[in-house]
């Protein structure tokens, strides 16, 4: 534990930071999860709005630094075609 008080400070906010990273990476992976399962339920307008509700928060992650780009083109990209192809 440190002793100085910026130091103290400093591994509070590291810990509310990374408990906020950890709840954004998983709301998207269960946004990812939502969305496969409403288009094998064969549901359009589900696996559309929960897929735009994914983009928003897949781009915010990128922004964050969470994820790579690679990864959120890969994953808006066949979530994308998966939709299409329903319709």
């Amino acid at each position: 534990m440190p002793n100085i008080k910026s130091s103290k400070k400093a591994v509070k906010v590291i810990a509310k930071k990374t408990d906020e990273n950890h709840e954004l990476k998983a709301k998207v992976k269960n946004l990812i999860k939502a969305c496969e399962k409403e288009i094998a339920a064969s549901n359009v307008e589900g696996a559309t709005k929960v897929y735009k509700d994914l983009q928003k928060n897949i781009d915010k992650a990128y922004q964050k630094g969470l994820i790579k780009e690679n990864t959120v083109n890969r994953e808006k990209q066949r979530l994308n075609a998966k939709i299409k192809n329903m319709k």
